[in-house]
């Protein structure tokens, strides 16, 4: 009975004891779970969070490559449009000056072809007059100066011409060419070489290196 009374107390006392330890260390355990607790819920948040900014960021570059994209196309869209608008406008222009040179040649040229009827009428009264100055009742101071005149008005007449483009020729003992001869008649000539230019009944002339109008000759005529 003794042993006993002497062993509740002990037993008792142990488990006060252990109690005690129990309550000291279980608020420290608590405390230690549940900051690992926290730490643990902070850590999956924030890869939540750093996923979530990742997804956000490669949606980001993914709409910016694609706005990229959509510019490169646009810009090669308005450059062909660009280049196809300047090389529109150079045609254009190209085919302005064109049509505005064709017009000045047309008027030109058929402003020269009625000079020509002037040209034409000086060989026509200078041919008469030193016809008429050969015959020995005309030949008079007077009319030698009036041969004078008409050949030196003449000539300032051709110089004028041939300043603006427009150049006689009289192509005497030269080959026939039907690019710039127009054959009026052929005669044989057994001093001259066939087929060559022995008269001119009109000469011709070149506007601007072309020819206006062809020179009409006589054409020495070959054998049969």
């Amino acid at each position: 009975m003794f042993r006993t009374a002497l062993k509740a107390p002990i037993t008792n006392t142990l488990r006060f004891q252990a109690a005690r330890q129990t309550r000291s260390i279980a608020p420290g355990f608590v405390r230690f779970y549940s900051e690992e607790a926290k730490k643990t819920e902070e850590s999956e948040t924030k890869t939540e969070e750093t996923n979530e900014a990742t997804n956000e960021a490669t949606d980001e570059v993914s709409q910016l490559k694609a706005e990229v994209e959509k510019s490169k196309k646009d810009l090669a869209v308005f450059k062909d449009k660009y280049l196809r608008a300047i090389a529109d406008f150079q045609n254009l222009q190209g085919s302005t000056k064109r049509e505005i040179q064709k017009s000045r040649d047309l008027a030109l040229k058929s402003f020269a072809k009625d000079l020509l009827q002037t040209a034409d009428t000086f060989d026509i009264a200078l041919a008469t007059l030193e016809k008429d100055a050969a015959d020995p009742e005309n030949r008079s101071k007077e009319m030698k100066d009036l041969v004078e005149g008409v050949k030196l008005t003449q000539n300032m007449f051709n110089n004028t011409l041939k300043r603006h483009g427009l150049v006689r020729y009289d192509p005497v003992d030269v080959p026939f060419d039907a690019n710039i001869h127009e054959a009026v008649f052929f005669v044989p000539q057994p001093d001259k070489e066939p087929n060559s230019v022995f008269f001119v009944q009109q000469p011709g002339y070149y506007l601007n290196e072309r020819v206006l109008r062809p020179a009409k000759v006589g054409v020495v005529k070959g054998p049969e």
